[in-house]
């Protein structure tokens, strides 16, 4: 595992978290089932959307091998500029009963399209895929687990400082794929 997929997984899994502690907020006192569940659920969702978008990329590779650096910057860019907007400008949210079978998958799907975007640019890229999805899968899973615990604790600041680091994490990956690329080319 390197610090790239690591740092990857952890700016991943903050909507994740960010969902766990509003959830945590909104129930009060949740029990460890609540939140396994939700682990599980937004650790399943999270290392599954990669592997969607990489194999949706993979399909037009040929096309993009000499703008893949470019598209790489831009879509993680994109993303952690995404996220630290909706974290700036987060309001109340109120999740009435978010351990239920139906929102656990709602709030798994849309927690994770970020992730799917990533895997588009995860096949521009050489690395092991199997690795770098379980590590986000796993992260996301471990740190949601108790997000939910330490939701009515921390309030919704910490939800909103969670995205805003998550999406300079975004961004600091994508600038770095395109610094390296460009450096390869001088």
């Amino acid at each position: 595992m390197t610090l790239d997929t690591l740092l990857t997984a952890f700016a991943l899994a903050m909507d994740a978290v960010a969902v766990s502690i509003v959830s945590g907020i909104s129930v009060r006192s949740p029990t460890w089932a609540q939140a396994i569940r939700m682990g599980a659920t937004f650790g399943t969702f999270q290392a599954v959307m990669p592997l969607i978008g990489f194999f949706a990329g993979r399909a037009f590779a040929g096309a993009l091998d000499a703008w893949d650096h470019w598209i790489a910057f831009a879509l993680l860019t994109f993303l952690g500029v995404k996220m630290i907007r909706e974290a700036r400008h987060a309001g109340e949210e109120n999740i009435a009963s978010p351990f239920t079978f139906a929102h656990l998958m709602t709030l798994g799907v849309a927690t994770s399209l970020d992730a799917l975007a990533v895997g588009v640019s995860f096949s521009l890229l050489d690395f092991a895929l199997a690795p770098t999805v379980a590590t986000i899968g796993i992260v996301t899973a471990v740190l949601c687990v108790p997000a939910v615990h330490f939701g009515a604790r921390l309030g919704k600041h910490a939800a909103q400082r969670a995205d805003i680091v998550g999406g300079v994490i975004l961004i600091a990956i994508g600038a770095k794929i395109l610094i390296e690329h460009l450096i390869k080319g001088i």
